[in-house]
């Protein structure tokens, strides 16, 4: 009896990574990505060490995240806790503006100011400074391990574990004062938060830029995803003329690509464009580069790749000219975004513009909700929040609006209450109304709490109510 031969394994569900190494590549959209990565980096680096003058007892760093005060400084605007609608605006502004610059140019911000894509450009010009450029890191790659290999690899991973410790350090340094972290770390006594922060960061980095790259754009980011719903047929991107340059060759009757792959080779997501739009494109349009000094070379005109529309393709595909470069920015679907991007700027300048230098919350004591003093007066109590967002120390003053009534701050005087710069404070707050008042007899009054700035025109009001006998 024949014994059946043993079923076939099934085919793996995930295949290894196939690692990219983009060849170097000289052009005006190479010359703007480096541009744009000098800048980017050095925001990000810069940033925490520009000082700004707040005064004394305030913090002299520019942009601070102050976790402990919870505010958040950024130049001459601070933020508080209960502000976090500003924070909301400036999310939504920027969500907006992503929304807008992907209607016009597709994925323009992954390939140029992503962070992924900035830190990915930096590791790889490490690993092109140290193991040459496309073909020497591939003959590299497939080499047995060897000496020469090992030395290279740990020069290649030693650089880029420096660059991933200074970028974990530098987004530490937004949340304390840069100068004295730095020197806390250098004497080895940073708290351990400080050290677990920069630890994680640095590990993100140094596997994200030097390992992962295109793979977290392909699969770990969610915008790729997102950003059809955001473009249409007048989008511009990067895309091929396929009725010019096929059929490829370099024979008679063949179109003007030549099947070079120059395109591929300088692709950092490792993706052919010549097969039309597809989610892996980060829109960097190193491939126009490549493409058009494949053509200087070959006698034939430029943008056989080119930012283009479909609709463009489409038309000059019939013979049909293109629409105007304008016409393509300036389309409902871009002229929706810019209008939605304006009015929440304007909302949110003028949440910041018309907020007022102090703001005091109150809340009625309720238990109990009134006490009847020895000679018949009424007396409630409140716990008054009073946040001094100037940058001195202020005294303010108390006041009623409305009632007759006696005020009487718990440990203070002639109900006044002192508040630092940029402090909060809690204080009980008596509101005693005279025998036979309309405010002692009656149920719930309403009135209204001021506060004014002895030293200042900063002033405030707040709605409360009063509790008389006939409120039980």
């Amino acid at each position: 009896m024949t014994t059946p031969a043993p079923d076939p394994a099934p085919p793996g569900l995930y295949a290894p990574r196939e690692p990219i190494f983009p060849k170097r590549v000289s052009g005006p959209f190479r010359s703007l990505k480096w541009a744009v990565m000098a800048v980017t980096l050095a925001i990000y680096y810069v940033t925490p060490w520009i000082r700004w003058n707040r005064g004394p007892d305030m913090p002299d760093q520019a942009v601070l995240v102050d976790l402990a005060g919870r505010r958040f400084f950024f130049f001459g605007i601070e933020i508080w806790p209960h502000e976090f609608h500003i924070v909301a605006g400036l999310l939504i502004m920027a969500g907006l503006g992503l929304f807008l610059f992907t209607a016009v140019l597709g994925r323009v911000w992954c390939g140029y100011a992503c962070p992924q894509t900035v830190w990915t450009d930096l590791f790889i010009w490490v690993e092109r400074l140290i193991e040459g450029d496309r073909n020497a890191r591939i003959r590299l790659h497939r080499a047995p391990w060897g000496p020469r290999k090992a030395v290279l690899r740990v020069a290649k991973w030693a650089a880029w574990l420096v660059i991933a410790a200074a970028t974990g350090g530098a987004w530490v340094f937004y949340f304390t004062d840069a100068p004295t972290l730095l020197r806390d770390l250098a004497t080895l006594q940073a708290h351990p938060i400080a050290w677990a922060t920069i630890g994680v960061l640095t590990a993100t980095t140094f596997v994200f830029g030097g390992f992962a790259r295109e793979q977290i754009c392909i699969y770990a980011c969610p915008w790729p995803r997102i950003q059809a719903a955001m473009m249409d047929e007048d989008t511009l991107t990067v895309g091929y003329r396929a009725w010019r340059g096929e059929p490829r060759g370099k024979g008679a009757g063949a179109g003007d690509c030549i099947d070079c792959m120059a395109c591929v080779s300088v692709c950092p997501t490792g993706i052919d464009i010549r097969d039309g739009q597809q989610l892996e494109c980060i829109t960097c349009a190193l491939c126009i580069d490549a493409c058009n000094q494949m053509m200087d070379r070959t006698g034939r005109p430029r943008g056989l790749i080119a930012y283009l529309a479909l609709s463009d393709e489409t038309a000059e595909r019939a013979g049909r000219p293109r629409r105007p470069m304008l016409r393509h920015i300036l389309r409902p679907r871009t002229l929706l975004y810019a209008g939605l991007w304006s009015g929440a700027g304007l909302l949110l300048a003028a949440a910041i513009l018309t907020r007022a230098p102090v703001e005091m919350t109150v809340a009625p004591v309720r238990n109990p909700v009134f006490v009847t003093l020895s000679d018949g007066s009424v007396r409630n109590a409140y716990e008054l929040r009073l946040r001094n967002k100037q940058h001195h120390a202020a005294t303010f003053q108390l006041g009623l609006d409305g009632a007759e009534a006696q005020i009487a701050v718990e440990n203070a005087a002639d109900a006044q209450i002192t508040v630092g710069p940029d402090r909060s404070l809690t204080q009980r707050v008596y509101l005693t109304a005279p025998p036979g008042s309309d405010l002692a007899q009656g149920g719930i009054t309403g009135l209204a709490l001021t506060v004014r700035d002895l030293d200042g025109p900063a002033h405030s009001r707040i709605d409360t109510i009063f509790h008389g006998r006939q409120a039980r």
